[in-house]
């Protein structure tokens, strides 16, 4: 039986650009298991009372993307075209299609598509530009795809599974949960599959 892990994803986070770009790869690798819960990280943020990069703090903003651009390099990963836009205006409308997608199983397609169009072609995620531009990558209608996020089934989910996270001790995204355990950003996500094959 495969190990399996919780992703718990937000389209808005910055270094989830690297885990968007590798996540397919490293799934397919390791044969794990993979249950993707969206969320709004925004919202534990906000609930937090923690505001990770705030435009005031110019010197740890610019370590960000810089960190991101490095590390996209380590990967041999495209080098993102820093600063993209940030925060999300559109940031709802990103993970709500995120909860569509991942129903139809085609989730870890999308994000990529989206971080590709977001920092690599400056469409911002969540924004009609974005979500054509990915969405006829995708083979989709976009008003169809629009039409189905903007649902009360689909938002309900949506802050279901963000209740979910805050109770499993997500504080950042993206995170992996591993037999109750919180691993914390992409540069964990190897450490997460790891964890998921030692006996208990």
């Amino acid at each position: 039986m495969a190990s399996s892990i919780t992703a718990w994803l937000s389209i808005g986070s910055t270094y989830t650009y690297l885990t968007a770009l590798r996540l397919r790869g490293v799934i397919e690798k390791s044969k794990i298991k993979l249950n993707v819960k969206p969320i709004s990280i925004r919202q534990i943020m906000k609930n937090m009372d923690n505001i990770p990069f705030p435009p005031s703090k110019k010197t740890k903003v610019n370590y960000m993307w810089r960190d991101i651009q490095r590390r996209a390099e380590f990967y041999s990963l495209p080098v993102p075209h820093v600063p993209v836009s940030y925060p999300l205006k559109d940031f709802d409308q990103a993970n709500l299609i995120g909860i569509v997608m991942n129903q139809d199983g085609r989730y870890a397609e999308y994000l990529e598509q989206t971080y590709r169009a977001w920092f690599l072609e400056g469409l911002e995620a969540g924004s009609e530009p974005n979500i054509k531009n990915v969405t006829d990558k995708m083979g989709l209608n976009m008003q169809s795809v629009i039409d189905a996020a903007s649902s009360s089934d689909i938002k309900k989910i949506y802050e279901r599974n963000t209740s979910d996270a805050e109770l499993a001790g997500v504080f950042g995204a993206p995170s992996f949960e591993v037999k109750g355990e919180i691993f914390w950003g992409d540069d964990r996500l190897e450490d997460a599959i790891r964890f998921s094959s030692i006996d208990a």
